[in-house]
C-alpha cells in the first residue's frame, strides 16, 4: 500500500512538472547544473586550480578593504559586514572560489559519480591553501597602502583570536560553513546580476558582520593585522585554524550538503546509473 502511494506521488509529480523527473523541475534542473559544474571543478589543471584558489584570496582581500572604509567612517561591525560582500560578489564575478564553497557543487558531482574522491581532496587542499596564500599577500598590501586602518584591524583580530574555542566560538564556525555553503546553493538558482549581489551582501552581513569563525575570510582579517603589527605569532593562528576549519565543514556538509542530496536522491540514482552505461559503452567502444 505505502509502495503503491509513493509510486502515484511520483507519478503525479511527473504529471504535473515540465520534466518526468520524481522531483520538482527546478530541482532537477539545479541537480543537473550543479553536477556539470561539480565536474568541471573536480577535472581542472593544476594551473587552474592554482590561479583561481588565488585569486578567491585576493577578492576577499577586496571585501576586507571595503569594510575596513566602513567600519572607519561608521563604527557599525554590520555595516562593515555587508561591505565586505563587495569582496564575495568580486568572487562570485570572477568565478574564483573559496574553500568552503566546495562543499556542495563538486560533492553532488563525486556521488553521482562524475568524479573520484580523491579528486575531491585535491580541489579542496588546493583551494585551501591558495585561499589562504591569496589572502596573506594581498592583505599586505591593503595595509600597506592604508596604515590608518592598522588599530582597527588589531582590534578586530585580537578578539578572534583571544576568544579560543569555546561552545559560542564553535557554534559561530559551525554556522559560518553553514552560510557560505547556503549562500552557493542560493547562487545556483541565481539568474541574474542582482540576485547574485543580494546573496553576497547577505553573506558577508551574516558572517563578517556577527564575527562568525571563517577559515578563509577571518584569516584575511587576522593576516592583515599581523602585517600591522598585532601581537598575533603565526602559531596562534595555525592553532585557530585547526579547530576552525573541521568546524566549517560540519555546517556546511552535515547541515545543508547531505540533507539537499536525500532530498534529491532519485536524481543521484538515475545520474549513477548513466554515468554508469556510459563507461560500459566507453569500454565496449575499446575493445572493439
Amino acid at each position: 500500500m505505502a509502495d503503491h502511494s509513493r509510486q502515484s506521488e511520483a507519478e503525479e509529480r511527473r504529471r504535473l512538472g515540465a520534466s518526468d523527473e520524481p522531483v520538482e523541475d527546478k530541482l532537477a534542473q539545479e541537480f543537473e547544473n550543479t553536477v556539470t559544474e561539480g565536474a568541471n571543478r573536480l577535472n581542472r589543471t593544476w594551473r587552474a586550480l592554482v590561479v583561481t584558489g588565488l585569486f578567491g584570496g585576493i577578492d576577499v582581500g577586496i571585501g576586507l578593504l571595503a569594510m575596513l572604509a566602513v567600519l572607519d567612517a561608521t563604527g557599525s561591525k554590520l555595516l562593515g559586514g555587508l561591505a565586505f560582500g563587495i569582496g564575495l560578489y568580486a568572487l562570485r564575478l570572477a568565478h574564483s572560489e573559496l574553500f568552503t564553497e566546495d562543499f556542495l557543487v563538486p560533492i553532488n558531482a563525486v556521488v553521482a559519480r562524475h568524479g573520484t574522491w580523491l579528486q575531491l581532496l585535491r580541489l579542496w587542499a588546493t583551494t585551501l591553501v591558495t585561499n589562504i596564500v591569496g589572502g596573506w599577500a594581498f592583505t599586505w598590501l591593503v595595509v600597506a597602502a592604508f596604515p590608518r586602518f592598522d588599530d582597527i584591524l588589531v582590534d578586530t583580530a585580537m578578539k578572534y583570536i583571544e576568544s579560543g574555542l569555546t561552545v559560542e566560538t564553535g557554534c559561530l564556525a559551525v554556522l559560518a560553513g553553514f552560510t557560505i555553503t547556503l549562500i552557493t546553493r542560493m547562487n545556483q538558482g541565481a539568474n541574474d546580476g542582482i540576485a547574485t549581489l543580494a546573496n553576497s551582501l547577505i553573506s558577508g552581513f551574516l558572517v563578517v558582520g556577527l564575527s562568525m569563525d571563517h577559515g578563509a575570510l577571518t584569516s584575511a582579517i587576522i593576516f592583515a593585522a599581523m602585517h600591522a603589527g598585532a601581537d598575533i605569532p603565526y602559531r596562534d593562528w595555525l592553532v585557530w585554524f585547526s579547530w576552525v576549519i573541521p568546524l566549517n565543514m560540519i555546517g556546511g556538509l552535515l547541515i545543508l550538503t547531505i540533507p539537499r542530496l536525500v532530498r534529491t536522491w532519485e536524481l543521484v540514482r538515475k545520474e549513477r546509473a548513466g554515468a554508469r552505461d556510459s563507461s560500459a559503452e566507453d569500454g565496449v567502444a575499446k575493445h572493439d
